[in-house]
């Protein structure tokens, strides 16, 4: 597996940490329960059962494996390193989608941080990836999934 750096505010590297230490301590010892369960039904052959639960064994573990690498290899943004010159990670930013005619404003995040509902959007994003490093005033471009084109003017980049 490529180890590639992953950028996380303080908050998403606690949330991880978080994530992981429930995956590993409470869904850990309830699927091993349903384990043990399904057991003592018997024959494993015809056992449904065991096979979800051992299918959700797998998945959980490697769900820890994914987050524990993801943790391994955090690079932690400094807040305090974080300015409002040029769009970075960690920045919010409010643009005019001049297609659309509206104001949106975005939070820049690493990818694991993504949220949609909230407007938090990856650095590595269409979007996230034609902001970083401009400046306020500037229109950027960026090319959508979809083979469109957004056009963007940077109202404000402010810190989170």
């Amino acid at each position: 597996m490529e180890s590639e750096e992953v950028l996380l505010t303080q908050e998403g590297y606690d949330k991880l940490e978080s994530e992981l230490e429930h995956l590993k301590v409470v869904q850990r010892s309830e699927i091993a329960e349903r384990i043990k369960i399904a057991l003592g039904y018997g024959d494993l052959s015809e056992n449904s059962e065991y096979d979800e639960a051992k299918s959700a064994q797998e998945l959980n573990e490697n769900k820890i494996i994914e987050l524990e690498n993801k943790l391994r290899h955090a690079k932690i943004i400094d807040e305090s390193e974080i300015d409002t010159k040029t769009v970075q990670v960690g920045n919010k930013v409010k643009v005019h989608d001049m297609d659309f005619d509206e104001d949106i404003e975005y939070t820049i995040v690493g990818s694991t941080e993504v949220n949609l509902a909230e407007n938090k959007i990856s650095n590595e994003s269409p979007i996230g990836s034609a902001l970083i490093g401009s400046k306020k005033g500037a229109t950027v471009e960026a090319d959508l999934p979809n083979g469109g084109v957004a056009k963007l003017k940077i109202l404000s980049i402010k810190i989170k």
